[in-house]
């Protein structure tokens, strides 16, 4: 008996995804689904090319097919299309052409934030995914340094828009490309917003799956000005695991959840150090601090970073190190964090949508 496209659909069927509880027939991820004799082939097309089950949906969906009687081959093509999310009440969208905008956000300053929003966008730009690394830290904008950027921006003149620089698989643009590094900006709020909005409507942004914004520490008026200006996906808290640091990320949880921006969750960074001498493990800034906040706040935990000596020299030297050290442990570590904002971006534009 010939096999048909039926039992192929329903052999699938047992390929849950773990997020949304429903099989990837149901999700509508199977596509080009073709049946010539005893060969099977189609593809499954997830919401992020960062999803950390990917390689599990793909395995087990050749094994559900080819224990269907008659099927001698199965050919299974991986592919995502990044589900768009919006969110909150919005005065204007000045970024329409962005499907996801991710706020790295973080209550004090020190933890870290600037790190781990540059490795989150490398992370998920080494996917595949187009992406875009906003530094909108407008009193201490380092993303120049971070990402080894000396040129200043371009004009598009038929536009009237800067060209975001870009550099490591992202379209990158800060206030720092702008003005002299020595430069202290000395603003009161009024100007900050204006340089905020600015940053997102006077760049001519190409289409992007994820824009990266990299937000000054504390909850001020960046956050608000973002807040209202673009549609967020979502936010993301950094901090370490020690109290001082926990009780302002408290707060800048909150403040997102105020203004009705989903927190897609907290990490921890700076969590362990190991010594490169005698190779002993550190909690120098304690630990599970940060998991514990989620817990108590109702958020997802996205996991610890450790304190590694070879991020500062990344970022001192200009290359991510995601991409300077990919088979370190600090970059997996990123590189996990990336699925898992990845998988709670594409939850929350399912939500949202």
């Amino acid at each position: 008996m010939a096999v048909t496209e039926q039992q192929i659909l329903d052999a699938l069927r047992a390929v849950v995804d773990p997020d949304f509880n429903k099989d990837i027939v149901e999700l509508g991820f199977v596509h080009d689904l073709k049946v010539e004799g005893g060969r099977a082939s189609f593809r499954i097309v997830l919401t992020t090319p960062a999803c950390p089950v990917r390689e599990r949906f793909r395995q087990q969906a050749e094994e559900a097919v080819r224990a269907i009687p008659g099927v001698t081959e199965v050919a299974v093509t991986m592919d995502a299309k990044v589900a768009a999310g919006t969110t909150g009440p919005l005065i204007e969208n000045l970024l329409p052409q962005v499907k996801n905008t991710l706020a790295v956000a973080s209550g004090k300053g020190g933890v870290g934030k600037s790190t781990v929003a540059s490795n989150l966008a490398a992370a998920l730009a080494l996917t595949g995914a187009k992406v875009g690394l906003l530094d909108a830290d407008i009193y201490g904008p380092s993303m120049g340094i971070m990402l080894g950027v000396t040129e200043k921006p371009k004009v598009d003149e038929a536009q009237e828009k800067m060209l975001p620089i870009f550099a490591h698989g992202m379209h990158v643009m800060s206030l720092g490309f702008l003005l002299d590094p020595d430069m202290p900006v000395i603003w009161r709020g009024p100007m900050v917003m204006k340089a905020l909005e600015q940053l997102l409507k006077d760049v001519a942004w190409p289409e992007l799956d994820y824009m990266v914004v990299d937000l000054p520490p504390g909850t001020g008026d960046a956050q608000l000005t973002l807040t209202q200006k673009v549609p967020l996906t979502g936010a993301v808290i950094v901090t370490t695991p020690n109290e001082v640091a926990l009780i302002d990320a408290r707060k800048g949880l909150a403040m997102f959840q105020k203004v009705q921006v989903p927190v897609l969750g907290i990490v921890e960074n700076m969590s362990w150090f190991v010594c490169p001498h005698c190779q002993g493990v550190s909690d120098i800034f304690s630990r599970g601090g940060g998991e514990r906040c989620a817990r108590e706040m109702g958020v997802p935990f996205l996991g610890e970073v450790p304190l590694d000596p070879s991020v500062r020299e990344a970022g001192d030297g200009g290359t991510p190190v995601v991409i300077g050290s990919p088979d370190s442990p600090v970059a997996r570590a990123f590189r996990d964090l990336a699925g898992r904002v990845a998988q709670q971006s594409s939850i929350a534009a399912l939500r949202q949508g």
